[in-house]
């Protein structure tokens, strides 16, 4: 049986059990037939810090250059290097990378003309590589050396140098979670003039600790230690492929992603009065509220940052920035480059707070509180159709009196609050979270949800009482 359930909405993703070497050779096949359709000749490959992602970006080297493309290795590198070095090849790219999931996973994003692809392109080459598969030919797979190539970082460490200024330097602690941003990212931040004390800065496939997620704040207990005996000024937390970001502020206090939203929204209008913020269907009301009340129009997406990318991309300047709740932040305001790279949105948070000696990060989001919310919460499908799930719950949600939002799964806005939950498209798995003014309107809202589906989906009710 072909996996095509690997193919989500915006990239390829699976365990290694199931994405095989011969797998990653048929889509290999497919990509290339994509980029050949698309009048391209060229393309980059780089791969994260997965134990088996070089093998993997070799596979699809030697199958897209059988097919006539000419390929540039990047090595070991982010998904934003990647996306910078590949403006200068046509806007082509190709990275193995299963992002911040666990490492018995992997997976394929890609770019074409610099744009990502829509959910159909991405169907179109599962069918191509279903022709090409040879599950019988059994491909070993081999476990081969990480390979840094310099002159692609320093390239984007030029990048970023002549776009960021700031007026002071600081005391940084840079969390790479073991993936493959790290490393770069530790050399930009000390050209900045920055004393930067690096955790797990170098690329590790093991990931010895646990997944390279910096959106469950488990994993960042040994950044909030580190700023706390280090007196740093903030830690920076890079997800596994660096296109995500974490901050914690020198109180050891993690920021949430609808706070910096909020901020990076209001920088944005600062300068760009009038225009258009981007959101996805996880953010709180204070992010809608704050773009408003800067005068600016904001508009609620599905979740998912090649979405937000072309959303972007395709707003002719008018939505000048974008953010996910998973810590994806796009800038589109003349600076940056159009997309989702964590150390770079970090670096613009730097770069406001030095125009401001005297003031810390945490004073700096103090006009942004803390809103009473769950984490994003992962809680099992069992094996149950979510489309019928989400389906029930919208039909039980009509007597609420709720406002019901079906962008993207089921989010339902209550006064002082709101709760959504939606069908992963990296994982088996619904992805859940709650938001209000206070806890005592954050355990109403989640109580509804587990009323809704207490009596066809006890397992999954259950866990949702868990969300924390």
């Amino acid at each position: 049986m072909f996996p095509f359930y690997i193919f989500r909405a915006y990239d390829i993703r699976g365990k290694i059990s199931i994405l095989t070497p011969e797998l990653v050779q048929a889509i290999a096949y497919g990509l290339a037939q994509q980029y050949l359709k698309a009048g391209q000749r060229e393309l980059v490959i780089g791969y994260d810090a997965r134990l088996s992602s070089p093998f993997y970006a070799q596979l699809i080297a030697q199958v897209c250059r059988k097919q006539g493309l000419t390929v540039t290795e990047l090595g070991c590198c982010s998904s934003p290097l990647m996306y910078y070095i590949a403006r200068d090849f046509g806007g082509n790219g190709i990275m193995v990378t299963a992002s911040h999931n666990a490492k018995t996973d992997n997976g394929i994003k890609w770019i074409v003309q610099s744009e990502p692809p829509c959910p159909d392109m991405i169907q179109q080459v599962a069918k191509w590589a279903v022709q090409a598969y040879q599950p019988a030919q059994q491909i070993p797979l081999q476990l081969l050396q990480h390979e840094v190539k310099s002159q692609y970082c320093l390239q984007y460490q030029q990048a970023l140098l002549q776009d960021i200024q700031l007026k002071r330097s600081f005391k940084v602690v840079l969390d790479g979670l073991h993936g493959s941003a790290g490393h770069c990212a530790q050399f930009i931040l000390k050209k900045l003039g920055c004393d930067v004390i690096p955790l797990r800065c170098e690329a590790n496939g093991e990931f010895p600790d646990h997944a390279p997620d910096p959106s469950q704040a488990l994993h960042l207990d040994k950044l909030r230690q580190a700023v706390l005996t280090q007196q740093a000024d903030f830690g920076i937390a890079l997800d596994g492929d660096g296109d995500r970001l974490v901050l914690v502020d020198e109180k050891a206090h993690i920021v949430t992603a609808d706070r910096l939203l909020s901020f990076f929204a209001k920088i944005c209008l600062d300068t760009h009065p009038q225009h258009e913020v981007v959101f996805d269907v996880k953010c709180s009301s204070m992010v809608r509220e704050t773009v408003e009340k800067q005068g600016g129009r904001a508009t609620m997406i599905r979740t998912g940052s090649s979405f937000l990318r072309k959303y972007l991309s395709q707003s002719q300047g008018h939505a000048i920035f974008g953010g996910e709740y998973a810590g994806h932040y796009v800038f589109n305001d003349g600076r940056g480059f159009g997309y989702d790279d964590g150390l770079y949105a970090a670096l613009r948070v730097m770069e406001y707070l030095s125009r401001f000696p005297q003031l810390s990060l945490s004073q700096l989001l103090q006009d942004y509180p803390d809103r009473c919310a769950t984490e994003d919460t992962y809680i099992s499908t069992y094996q149950m159709n979510p489309k019928q799930v989400l389906q029930d719950i919208e039909i039980s949600s009509q007597h609420l009196g709720a406002q019901l939002s079906k962008i993207d799964g089921v989010r339902l806005d209550f006064d002082g609050g709101f709760g959504i939950i939606r069908a992963s498209n990296t994982g088996e798995y619904f992805t859940v979270r709650f938001d209000a003014d206070s806890p005592s309107k954050l355990t109403e809202i989640r109580d509804q949800f587990v009323s809704m589906l207490r009596d066809r989906y006890p397992k999954i009710a259950q866990d949702i009482l868990k969300a924390q």
